[in-house]
């Protein structure tokens, strides 16, 4: 057992040189703080000590899809293999939606802390693109938007909510490629004949192009383009979300008239075209010289589809998307930079809000102490120290208001790698339940469940206020 966290500090003596000072803080002190008061310096750092980092996140892609962690129905080579080269975490988690996850992501807060819509972002939020400036990157996002507007006009309320959200080029990147941008009535086809704003202006030339082809276009070109200096790439993808309609790899695709047909069964495509996708962006990265320098982070926002259930090495497991089960928000996260990321299986706790943190402190521009801040930053791991880990993930669920999410409630849950428990009292041993049928009651706990219960319990009061 570790009982200190060791951290250096870089500074320069009168005559310039640099010397270096180490400080061991006791895991004591740490356990008996939160971490959105502590500050841990970091060594400064050149531009050129700095990794690119590209952050990728699937479309409703849960962790039983990837043959790396178990999947059979699908094939997943280049995310197989980014996995073997980097860290593998098993218990990465995602709220059970995309707005919700991709709100947390961008901000690194809760929910209830800055949630104003579903499909909304509030505009004063600082993103991470914004840090990203600040710490010196050129920024760039292709992919899914879908933070402005999202309630048709004749949704109950839509009138108080349409348009107030954050506009792209508000968002703190200095590139965009985006779908969905605007009115969710407007937003046209993310896959077959793609509407995409990019910087400013509407893209004329994509007849029969593919949405994410485009997107990946769009980031290999930035990198190309700015690969002498420090770069930040963030692609929420469209893939596979529904609509389950063919790809440029489906034979269907061949025929125009067949590329909006909607089936289930297409939904194998759409999960090796990510792969594909991943793949493309990860050989350029090679192609360029800069695997080295570069950190790629991938991530999904949240369980499978419902109506898709897929083969593992355990047997089936259906989609749970939009529920608040390990089917709807137990996600991959694959984490891959050769030479810095030593290659292994993490299995401590990382949410969505973690990223923001852990972005940053590979920038060697840590978040202020003074700012609010729910993410705990995991890249120490990659690197192979040892330091303190998250001892628990926190949800607070609640997509309304917003067209088609009025049969969702709120649901807020504390939970660690084995235990998750409700605000309402229901303690779930998940390994063992996964499926969440049998709650433990207060009355029936041994004292191991006592104990869990009062922990997590704790968790939960202490995210009752903003």
């Amino acid at each position: 057992m570790f009982r200190y966290i060791v951290v250096t500090r870089s500074s320069r003596g009168s005559g310039g040189s640099r010397f270096h000072q180490a400080f061991a803080i006791p895991l004591a002190v740490i356990a008996a703080l939160s971490w959105h008061s502590i500050s841990i310096p970091v060594v400064d750092a050149a531009p050129s000590d700095r990794p690119n980092i590209v952050l990728i996140m699937a479309d409703d892609l849960g962790v039983e899809v990837l043959g790396s962690y178990g999947g059979t129905s699908y094939k997943t080579p280049a995310l197989d293999k980014l996995a073997g080269e980097g860290v593998r975490f098993t218990h990465a988690y995602a709220q059970p939606l995309c707005a919700n996850t991709r709100l947390q992501l961008m901000t690194g807060l809760y929910n209830h802390r800055n949630w104003v819509a579903f499909g909304i972002l509030d505009p004063s939020a600082k993103t991470f693109g914004h840090w990203m400036q600040e710490a010196g990157y050129k920024t760039c996002i292709a992919g899914k938007w879908q933070l402005q507007s999202y309630d048709p006009p004749d949704y109950p309320g839509a009138e108080q909510r349409r348009g107030i959200g954050m506009k792209p080029e508000d968002g703190g990147f200095d590139e965009y490629a985006l779908w969905h941008t605007g009115h969710t009535e407007l937003k046209g086809s993310r896959y077959a004949n793609p509407v995409i704003l990019e910087n400013g202006k509407f893209r004329d030339d994509l007849k029969d192009r593919y949405g994410p082809d485009v997107w990946v276009e769009y980031i290999n070109g930035f990198m190309e383009r700015n690969v002498d200096q420090p770069f930040f790439v963030y692609y929420p993808m469209a893939l596979p979300h529904w609509p389950m309609v063919p790809t440029p790899a489906s034979p269907e695709w061949q025929d125009p008239a067949k590329r909006d047909l909607e089936e289930v069964r297409f939904f194998k495509d759409m999960v090796e075209y990510t792969d594909k996708c991943v793949g493309r962006v990860v050989d350029k990265i090679n192609e360029l010289g800069i695997a080295e320098h570069t950190l790629v982070l991938f991530y999904s926002d949240n369980g499978t589809h419902l109506a898709v259930t897929s083969q593992t090495t355990d047997g089936p497991v259906a989609g749970g998307k939009g529920e608040t089960t390990d089917a709807g928000t137990h996600v991959p996260l694959i984490c891959w930079q050769p030479g810095t990321v030593k290659p292994g299986v993490n299995d401590n706790l990382v949410d969505s809000t973690d990223f923001l943190p852990t972005m940053l402190d590979a920038a060697r521009h840590p978040l202020p102490a003074d700012t609010l801040k729910d993410g705990l930053s995991f890249y120490p791991q990659l690197l192979g120290q040892e330091v303190a880990t998250r001892p628990w993930v926190f949800c607070h669920f609640d997509p309304r208001p917003g067209w088609d999410k009025d049969r969702f409630r709120l649901l807020r849950f504390a939970r660690d790698r084995r235990y998750k428990l409700y605000d309402d009292g229901r303690l779930y041993d998940v390994p063992h339940d996964q499926l969440e049928q049998r709650p433990i009651l207060a009355e029936d706990d041994t004292a191991e469940t006592k104990a869990v219960r009062q922990r997590l319990d704790a968790v939960l009061k202490s995210m009752e206020k903003k």
